[in-house]
């Protein structure tokens, strides 16, 4: 219980201390019309990787703290990672109240590339 309670405490601080999407000058026009909000990439899964899951997965998905999986062994495919990341699992919390679709997949896919680093 007292894990948990440490781990929402982190999790809201990050959550409280995080980045917003929105620039500080405004949707800016391009020269063909259409706003800078636009032309934006895609979501960075990695950066939103960063900002919610390090504390208990780690930079390399294999920390384990709070008795968080090893990222680098999951055969999960993205789907079932989505749903994990969704929904929560075990002591995980959910993220569906603090992330949106698009961004809960972005960190799924990112996290396929973790089991690809630690092969090489």
């Amino acid at each position: 219980m007292k894990k948990n309670l440490i781990f929402l405490f982190i999790a809201a601080l990050v959550y409280a201390c995080g980045g917003s999407d929105v620039s500080e000058s405004g949707a800016e026009t391009s020269s063909s019309g259409q706003t800078a909000a636009a032309e934006q990439p895609a979501v960075d899964g990695e950066k939103i990787y960063k900002q919610y899951c390090v504390a208990c997965h780690g930079v390399y998905g294999d920390m384990g703290a709070s008795g968080a999986f090893d990222l680098t062994s999951s055969e999960l495919t993205v789907e079932e990672r989505v749903q994990v990341i969704t929904n929560g699992r075990n002591a995980m919390t959910p993220f569906k109240s603090l992330l949106s679709e698009e961004k809960i997949r972005a960190v799924a896919e990112y996290t396929m590339t973790l089991s690809e680093n630690q092969n090489k």
